[in-house]
């Protein structure tokens, strides 16, 4: 898991000027064994199900901030770190009883965790940032290079979804309407673009000195971005195409219900 991003608080100042100087993660002291770190990183992407966890600073530092330029790898289940599970707006579903229908991959959902660290340890063999802060920006940006890209993952969603509401145009009997074929087409065309500029940032990455290749920041912004629009929209057409019943149709838990089932 890649620890990355702090709470940060007051986003007009830097760590070391924040009132409380847990907002960002940072080396609260030392010995001959290692660190120790404290602070917490928000919306932590799968890092329950993660092995290990590599923590990194999240913006641009000064000498200052030295005592937040940390880089290093915990493992997830170390001593002194809480994980305070996400909550989702449907997430009760998950005690109802369904799980073929309610909760799509029912056994292999995604979560997201706050983590809390109260003095972490980290031995001086997994610390591989320690106050060198000149370097914390260009770690951010080939970090985001890296993750934006990725973000090409939302266009499977998007295809489960645009083939979902091409079924639920089947069942309502209006496949060849044509403003329906053109919601569906419109979809399609939304997330081949998100697919297409993820796939462009990988084609157009360059080898560096290391060996190891990183892929075309520009594209991986724009991936980023149609991101954070397009699905959006996407769902919305869906919507259109399903009408009311997909959002206000009864639960899973009251389908399989001996009484209200067969009704």
């Amino acid at each position: 898991g890649g620890a990355m991003t702090d709470p940060k608080g007051d986003r007009s100042k830097g760590p070391s000027e924040q009132d409380d100087p847990d907002l960002f993660t940072r080396i609260v002291g030392s010995d001959e064994k290692g660190v120790y770190v404290s602070g917490a990183k928000a919306h932590q992407t799968g890092c329950i199900n993660s092995h290990w966890i590599i923590l990194m600073p999240t913006i641009r530092l000064t000498q200052n901030d030295k005592e937040y330029a940390i880089v290093g790898a915990i493992p997830a289940d170390v001593k002194g770190l809480t994980y305070i599970y996400g909550r989702q707006s449907c997430d009760t579903r998950v005690m109802e009883g369904g799980g073929d229908i309610d909760l799509g991959n029912a056994k292999f959902g995604g979560q997201e965790a706050m983590m809390i660290l109260d003095r972490v340890f980290i031995p001086w063999d997994k610390l591989f940032m320690n106050g060198e802060f000149e370097f914390a920006s260009m770690l951010v940006e080939r970090f985001t290079c890296y993750h934006r890209r990725s973000y090409v993952c939302k266009t499977g969603l998007g295809d489960v979804l645009t083939g979902a509401a091409a079924t639920i145009a089947d069942y309502n009997g209006v496949p060849n309407v044509s403003h329906i074929k053109d919601k569906i087409i419109e979809m399609t065309h939304l997330n081949e673009t998100i697919f297409a500029a993820g796939i462009a940032s990988s084609h157009q990455g360059h080898k560096m000195k290391s060996g190891v290749y990183l892929n075309d920041d520009m594209l991986a912004q724009v991936c980023k971005h149609n991101v954070t629009r397009f699905p959006y929209e996407i769902s919305r057409l869906a919507q259109d195409i399903a009408g009311g019943l997909m959002v206000t149709l009864p639960s899973e838990k009251d389908f399989r219900h001996p009484e209200a089932g067969p009704m």
